[in-house]
């Protein structure tokens, strides 16, 4: 099978324009060859969060929201992150994944909300997996991908492939980008897909790179930093470990309660020296915790 991980730049806070601009990504990933296709955090707004608690219209109502019928009609496989209305007053950041011909595979909702993230979303609790063309897949994103058991409870699970959403910015964010993502595929043996934000991104300027890794942390391909592209990568059959419980295909429907009108104005352009009490441990190996400037 091949996997597609995608970089563009996003409308701020227009989802018709997002999702023409993931679609027409998603028909070339086709004409590549992949069978399926990974897109960024927050791909149909961009990361706006001002925008997003203003604005509840900009929430998607689920996976069959006719915005998303230009990508899900690309006849390819997606996964396609997005701010989603679940049943409660907060929405979650959520991967929504389609099959080739448009039918909800599964939806996972974001479990370590990024600082300023928590005063507007809820964060999901139960792990996102999925299987495709004989091949398990687990999905994380962006500051999930800083905790060994997001990954970690998707290898043990069986996945070989981790799937990672994300917004990487310029600066420090280059070198996170780059000692996460290969310390994932090397401390779990999977391969790893990372797709990103390229160019103004809220308050950051994505800095591209979208990749896939091998089981090594080897790149198996890799996008520039400057242009709305794709890292194209095989990803060969193999045996897999059996999976040890049923996968749930859906987010949990009780989330926190109220959401505040707005988020505070100012975003904190660096992330604290190490995370909160009580967080779990970033993942082994990957990243020391003063890098941590990415949600």
């Amino acid at each position: 099978m091949k996997i597609a991980a995608a970089q563009l730049s996003c409308a701020p806070a227009d989802v018709s324009a997002n999702a023409a601009r993931a679609a027409a990504l998603a028909v070339r990933a086709r004409a590549e060859g992949a069978d399926l296709v990974l897109f960024p955090e927050l791909t149909l707004t961009g990361y706006e969060l001002s925008a997003l608690a203003a604005d509840p219209g900009l929430w998607l109502t689920g996976p069959g929201d006719p915005r998303l019928d230009p990508v899900r009609s690309a006849g390819i496989a997606t996964a396609v992150n997005v701010a989603l209305r679940v049943d409660g007053p907060r929405p979650v950041i959520a991967t929504l994944v389609h099959d080739a011909d448009g039918a909800h595979v599964t939806t996972y909702a974001k479990q370590h909300l990024f600082r300023h993230e928590q005063d507007l979303f809820a964060a999901g609790g139960v792990p996102g997996r999925f299987e495709l063309g004989g091949i398990r897949f687990s999905l994380g994103i962006c500051y999930d991908n800083h905790f060994a058991d997001v990954p970690g409870a998707g290898a043990a699970a069986g996945c070989r492939v981790h799937l990672a959403s994300s917004l990487y910015g310029t600066g420090d964010g280059i070198a996170e980008r780059a000692a996460v993502h290969p310390g994932i595929a090397r401390d779990h043996g999977m391969y790893v897909a990372l797709a990103n934000h390229v160019g103004p991104a809220g308050p950051w300027t994505g800095c591209g790179g979208a990749a896939v890794w091998a089981p090594d942390g080897t790149p198996l391909a890799e996008a520039d930093g400057r242009t709305a592209s794709l890292a194209v990568a095989e990803i060969p059959a193999g045996i897999q470990a059996e999976v040890p419980a049923e996968i749930p295909a859906e987010i949990p429907a009780e989330v926190p309660a109220e959401v505040p009108a707005e988020i505070p104005a100012e975003v904190p352009a660096e992330v604290p020296a190490a995370a909160p009490a009580g967080e779990p441990r970033a993942t082994a190996g990957a990243l020391p915790a003063r890098l941590r400037n990415s949600p």
